[in-house]
């Protein structure tokens, strides 16, 4: 019975944020209003029984308003439902052939271009019916009209439009644990506006609803146009669904419990079809699957198919029950909840990333083409400038040339320089490198490292026919010993691939390439600790600091970690190596036993929670992991009740915030034959990962999917690394299929 309680307070939350949403989806593709009802009963009845996720809710999509509204106006209504029946069809062809996959091979900096565009293309249709005017049929013409409306705006309209809107950023303000937040926000604004109209008796236009849902329907007909153009509408229909359905799976995948199962994008892709075939023939508007309503439908409890299902049945029924009571509500209203939708498309804070990986290009060109020319034009724009900028990634060479300078000391040497290429080296780069390698002295040394990840004949020709050259005239070229080999075989004309590649060497470990010193140099007594350390300086900048110079020129001014690292002082543990990450990518906190004290200790120490606060509030950090180890010096030491450590006095005080991982491991049962220290070593990872929950804003977050926590083990004598498993609370080697915890950090 509880099961069957939570999926019907699921599907009631979800049908509460579905039913304005349809309604004013309708309203602006320039459909009968009855076609969202109907798409919305057809995406939660047919998608909910057939799709690939039981967590999933499908039913109307404002990023299909655009493309729609296009089809009506050029195909007409009844010609526009026989392409989204077709487009159905081609979608359960597309499952039925297990291609499901292949449609997210479309850049992510594409869809959130398309979207942000159709969100642009929204609120400057919708902001006229807000202010009591009509829709041009083009953005341009919109934006262009929008002064003139803007300084002529319907007052009652405009007014009912601002109430709406101000009801929205209200709501989504109160208290997240408070009772109100329940029920969502699109609800209670479009009631409160359409209340507020009724009462006052404004004459606002309304929503036009027929007596029934199949009141006037009508067979669809053939749309009357060229066979191409109809042709390129069907799949237009059937792929922007089927991209926008596949893409909201994954984000719901984000989202899923512990050992909830993944979706099958296959069977989605089927079950999309048959609600866009269904919803079709009965004359309702194309359907996908909607990321406001499954967020909606996981948050409130929905874990079984009931809850889709039964949405769509609410919206059958108040459809069928209420038409008279949805006739009330003013467009306007509805107008003003799709220009808060249209806004939060368009969300900016997505570009912050796509600037990381230098694709904001293509979103901004997705954007500007869906608002400029059209849905499918700007697709396609955006399509064509992420394969520009891949082509662009695949060909982009660097040269670098240093003069080294000698060190003082060293008498009179021959002038040395040190060249870099780096990237894909063709015979695109040709002439860049030649005209870099020209301006070298004759007769001078050269350090040549040829870091390409591809060399094609044209680029090793010029190299070779340089280096002749260049020794010709008394000069000399050295290249680095990593890619020495593969360049004399180059030579030969032996380019069969080697059995065994030699591993690159590791700017970041530069210690790894370091000669060992023989024990009568490190126990001379003029050598101490700070000499050996001074030397490792000299080498740094001797052979690593012009290596990571860019990188660190990138960071100087702003640092934009991925991760809060928080593991033990101990030297042995360097998480950058196990890590295989760089400057700039962890945020490390260090104390002895990687210990996070509990909110509100009664031994206060602000150390660790200070940096997860700037980790996550300052930083934006989305992940935090608790790294321990074997044979950890803190732990020992709590198992001996702290005997070892009591003559210091701050120790043995900070030790007191591991005396709850102290208690877990003796309140639990041993299991198997592992030692006491290491099962310790364990526990207080898992328990500081639970210390982190104590703290009541970061549990918040943490529960909303914001925030992902991460247990960590290194095993120092076999130098693994393994995984916490939440749910079963064991560590395991993270295996070749990483586990979304630990993709985190790779």
């Amino acid at each position: 019975m509880s099961i069957l309680r939570r999926e019907l307070l699921a599907s009631f939350v979800v049908f509460l944020v579905a039913l304005p949403l349809s309604l004013g989806i309708a309203v602006a593709s320039g459909a009968p209003i009855a076609a969202g009802l109907i798409a919305a009963v057809v995406g939660g009845v047919v998608a909910g029984l057939i799709g690939g996720s039981p967590l999933q809710v499908s039913g109307p999509a404002a990023g299909l308003t655009v493309l729609v509204a296009e089809l009506v106006q050029t195909y007409g209504w009844r010609a526009t439902c026989t392409i989204t029946m077709l487009g159905g069809l081609l979608q359960i062809l597309l499952g039925a052939s297990r291609v499901a996959r292949a449609a997210l091979a479309v850049s992510p900096a594409v869809v959130q271009g398309m979207l942000a565009g159709v969100g642009v293309v929204i609120v400057l249709a919708q902001v006229h019916v807000v202010l009591g005017g009509t829709p041009q049929q083009s953005a341009v013409a919109n934006l262009r009209e929008l002064p003139g409306q803007v300084a002529h705006p319907h007052t009652h309209p405009a007014l009912v439009g601002g109430l709406t809107v101000l009801v929205l950023l209200c709501w989504s303000r109160l208290p997240k644990e408070g009772v109100l937040r329940l029920v969502p926000g699109p609800l209670p604004a479009v009631a409160l506006g359409t209340a507020v109209a009724w009462l006052l008796g404004w004459q606002v236009p309304r929503v036009h609803l027929p007596d029934s849902l199949l009141d006037g329907w009508r067979t669809p007909v053939l749309p009357h146009g060229s066979l191409t153009g109809i042709i390129g509408a069907v799949i237009s229909v059937a792929l922007v669904a089927a991209v926008a359905s596949l893409l909201c799976s994954v984000a719901v995948d984000r989202l899923r419990p512990a050992g909830f199962p993944a979706a099958d994008l296959d069977r989605d892709l089927l079950g999309q079809g048959a609600a866009n075939a269904v919803s079709g023939l009965l004359g309702g508007l194309p359907i996908a699957s909607v990321i406001v309503r499954s967020t909606a439908n996981v948050d409130a409890g929905g874990r079984t198919r009931l809850s889709p299902v039964l949405h769509g049945v609410w919206v059958l029924v108040l459809a069928l029950a209420c038409g008279p009571l949805i006739g009330q509500v003013p467009l306007s209203a509805l107008a003003a909840l799709l220009v808060v939708l249209g806004l939060r498309l368009t969300d900016l804070a997505q570009v912050r990333d796509l600037r990381h990986h230098r694709e904001a290009p293509a979103y901004f060109g997705t954007l500007a083409g869906v608002v400029l020319l059209g849905l499918g034009e700007g697709v396609l724009l955006g399509i064509g400038i992420a394969a520009v900028l891949a082509l662009r990634r695949l060909t982009r060479l660097s040269v670098r040339t240093e003069r080294l300078v000698p060190a003082p000391g060293d008498g009179p040497v021959p002038p040395r320089r040190h060249v870099v290429v780096e990237g894909t080296f063709t015979f695109l780069g040709v002439p860049r490198v030649t005209r870099a390698l020209q301006e070298i002295p004759a007769g001078s040394s050269v350090d040549l490292d040829l870091n390409v990840d591809f060399m094609d004949h044209a680029a090793f020709d010029a190299v070779h026919r340089w280096r002749l050259a260049h020794e010709r005239q008394g000069g000399r070229v050295d290249i680095d010993e990593v890619h020495e080999a593969w360049y004399e075989r180059a030579v030969t004309g032996d380019m069969s691939q080697p059995r065994k590649t030699p591993p690159p060497a590791r700017w970041w470990a530069p210690w790894g390439n370091r000669r060992r010193r023989p024990e009568t140099e490190l126990d001379a007594p003029e050598m101490s600790p700070a000499d050996v350390m001074l030397n490792g300086v000299r080498e740094y900048h001797g052979n690593t600091a012009r290596l990571v110079r860019p990188i660190m020129a990138e960071l100087a001014m702003e640092q934009k970690p991925q991760h809060l690292f928080i593991t033990c002082v101990d030297s042995r543990v360097v998480p950058n190596i196990i890590t295989a990450s760089g400057p700039g990518d962890l945020f490390i906190n260090r104390n002895v036993g990687a210990l996070v004290p509990r909110y509100g200790s009664r031994t206060p120490d602000d150390s660790v929670s200070a940096t997860v606060e700037y980790a996550t509030s300052v930083l934006d950090i989305r992940t935090i992991t608790i790294c321990g180890h074997s044979n950890c010096g803190a732990m020992a030491a709590l198992l001996a009740a702290g005997t070892e450590v009591e003559h210091l006095e701050g120790l043995s005080r900070w030790l007191r915030h591991g005396n709850h991982s102290l208690a877990r491991f003796l309140a639990e049962e041993p299991s198997g034959d592992e030692p006491p220290l290491t099962r310790l070593c364990k526990i207080n990872v898992m328990q500081q990962l639970d210390n982190l929950l104590t703290y009541p804003w970061l549990r918040e977050r943490v529960e909303a999917g914001e925030i992902e926590l991460v247990g960590l083990y290194l095993d120092l004598k076999s130098a693994t690394v393994e995984v916490l498993d939440p749910g079963s609370g064991t560590f395991a080697l993270v295996p070749d299929e990483a586990p979304r915890q630990a993709r985190t950090l790779t």
